[in-house]
């Protein structure tokens, strides 16, 4: 990957509902080559889907809350477990393994203080091996991005 194939990544990150010519009058290259770059990043998989962003206030996702969750052992199979219910929770985002004093952090989005109870109470807390749950709820986004400094 060369200057220009991140050129072209930064112009798709901006808006990937640019077409072919204007992203080569960007990255200053020809129509042709600007798209076999661009097949090649796809195929390749660093390009790996094309999706909408949305307003999440507009469509009443209100509420951000980022949780802190230990297993009550390191053991593999209460891990796989747990990772394996998390993909079942569409109101979860995102889910990291991470490192330090808890064992994963979510990212979870719902309407309002309610819906994140009744998620909490009736889907998070009941997969097998949950220990602790801390819970930080976003009050305000300063920066929230999606595209990678290249």
């Amino acid at each position: 990957m060369d200057g220009i194939d991140r050129k072209i990544l930064m112009q798709l990150q901006e808006n990937a509902k640019q077409n072919t010519k204007e992203i080569a009058g960007k990255v200053g290259l020809s129509v042709t080559p600007t798209y076999e770059r661009i097949k090649k990043l796809e195929q390749g998989e660093v390009i790996s889907a094309y999706v909408a962003l949305l307003d999440r206030a507009k469509i009443g996702k209100k509420l951000i809350a980022y949780c802190q969750v230990t297993l009550t052992k390191q053991q593999k199979k209460l891990a796989d477990n747990f990772k394996r219910e998390v993909l079942l929770l569409p109101d979860i985002m995102e889910c990291h393994q991470v490192s330090g004093n808890f064992d994963y952090l979510l990212k979870i989005a719902v309407d309002d203080i309610a819906g994140f109870h009744e998620f909490i109470n009736e889907q998070l807390s009941i997969i097998n091996g949950i220990a602790t749950i801390h819970t930080s709820f976003v009050l305000d986004s300063v920066k929230d991005s999606t595209a990678y400094n290249l």
